[in-house]
């Protein structure tokens, strides 16, 4: 068997067997196939896909490229929510205590931020002292002590992804729905989980821009979930603006945790309230969404996952008195109101450019040398269908650098686009599947 005809087969849009996908891999782990016919093999991919048995091999040597991580002894339904982020997400940060709180665990691999979206490891880490487990055990054990399991993604976790990711981000091979999924589900079937749910985000600040390519890719994962004899249910959900108010860390963690006290914005409560009656769903406690949410809404009016986040964050060596004081979590120093200069219904807010506007404050990374300053960000005070009158207040900015606020502000304004008429918001989930 010889790698260039593996290729070449690929280029020709015929279909490899079990057998030549493993032989691929298998070479390349072990440094016996350079990186060029890799990247002649991932574009082949690019332009002629996989179908469904060479995605469920590929995905499954990705998998098992490296560490397993069950859960044994836990008796609690285990869910992996995965976000394909998206500008103000912080659905993990409400969504996980929820879960707790009805005795479901979450067990789930998370990433940092880079580029315009924020990534949920750095969101809790603006809380002083917080740190995530390092290993599997450690992993084990938080889940077993408070339901909560999250931890940043490891080398000896799924590595090949790591490699063939490095070699897609300089080819020009990452938008690849086939290698995208099997990007996403290899990590997700690489840790345990009783049902999995996968927020796919579609609109100007996501990574799927259109509706058809966010359906596409959330059939591609449902389909490989399948494969493996795993629950998973897609949920595709609007990024056409910011979700929320809050982009940035330390304002993402505020609102999250104002949205488990019942005070969070109308429609990422809703999405977070919709979600955990999936993983209702999933776990069998209830048998529709309706019914989901309103046990959802009497949890979150007992006080429960507010207690159930406090004891996450006491054992991943957090400070739990900031979800009462607000004071304890690092904010910028300095505020800047940014005022409208037009008259009108805001029609579209383009959430990449909000993310962008805070990124260059500090909130997020343009390289992955990048430190962050967890106390930056933009809280947006008008979202599509509001009325603005030139003056009103659009976004207050939190900075600490004046040194791009400026481009930050100018950013902000040419995000916002107003109409004359009335412009109805488009709803927050836009499609369910499989539940």
């Amino acid at each position: 068997m010889r790698i260039v005809d593996i290729i070449q087969k690929k280029r020709d849009a015929e279909v490899l067997s079990s057998e030549e996908i493993s032989f691929l891999l298998d070479e390349y782990m072990v440094g016996n196939v350079p990186d060029y016919q890799v990247s002649a093999f991932l574009m082949a991919t690019y332009f002629n896909g996989m179908n469904k048995n060479e995605l469920k091999v590929f995905t499954e040597k990705m998998m098992n490229s490296g560490d397993i991580i069950d859960f044994p002894g836990i008796k609690k339904f285990l869910i992996d929510k995965h976000s394909t982020g998206g500008v103000g997400d912080k659905t993990t940060i409400a969504l996980a205590p929820i879960f707790a709180s009805f005795d479901i665990g979450t067990a789930k691999l998370s990433g940092r931020g880079l580029g315009h979206t924020g990534g949920t490891i750095d969101k809790f880490e603006s809380i002083v002292g917080f740190q995530f487990p390092e290993t599997k055990e450690g992993l084990i054990d938080l889940v077993n002590k408070c339901g909560t399991g999250i931890m940043g993604y490891s080398d000896k976790i799924v590595p090949l992804d790591k490699k063939l990711y490095s070699l897609r981000d300089v080819t020009a091979t990452v938008p690849s729905i086939p290698l995208i999924a099997a990007s996403i589900m290899s990590k997700k079937l690489a840790v345990h989980a009783d049902g999995i749910i996968l927020d796919v985000k579609t609109g100007s600040g996501a990574f799927m821009k259109s509706l058809d390519d966010a359906r596409l890719l959330a059939k591609t994962m449902r389909d490989i979930g399948d494969s493996m004899g795993r629950k998973v249910v897609t949920c595709i959900t609007d990024m056409d603006q910011p979700l929320g108010f809050a982009v940035g860390n330390t304002l993402e963690v505020i609102e999250a945790i104002e949205t488990i006290k019942g005070r969070g914005p109308k429609e990422f409560s809703y999405l977070v309230e919709t979600l955990a009656a999936i993983g209702l769903m999933l776990k069998g406690d209830v048998d529709n969404l309706d019914k989901g949410r309103e046990m959802v809404l009497e949890i979150i009016k007992s006080g429960k996952p507010v207690e159930m986040l406090k004891m996450f964050i006491e054992n991943t060596g957090g400070n739990p008195k900031i979800v009462d004081d607000y004071n304890l979590l690092p904010i910028a120093k300095n505020k800047l109101s940014v005022k409208s200069n037009n008259n009108g219904y805001v029609s579209a807010i383009e959430a990449e450019s909000i993310g962008k506007s805070a990124m260059i404050l500090g909130a997020g990374r343009a390289t992955k040398e990048d430190i962050i300053d967890h106390g930056t960000g933009i809280i947006l005070h008008k979202k599509i269908g509001d009325k603005v009158n030139k003056g009103d207040e659009l976004a207050t900015i939190y900075y600490n650098d004046s040194k791009n606020l400026k481009d930050s502000e100018e950013m902000i304004l040419s995000a916002y686009a107003f109409s004359t008429d009335f412009i109805e918001p488009r709803d927050i989930i836009l499609e369910i599947e499989s539940v």
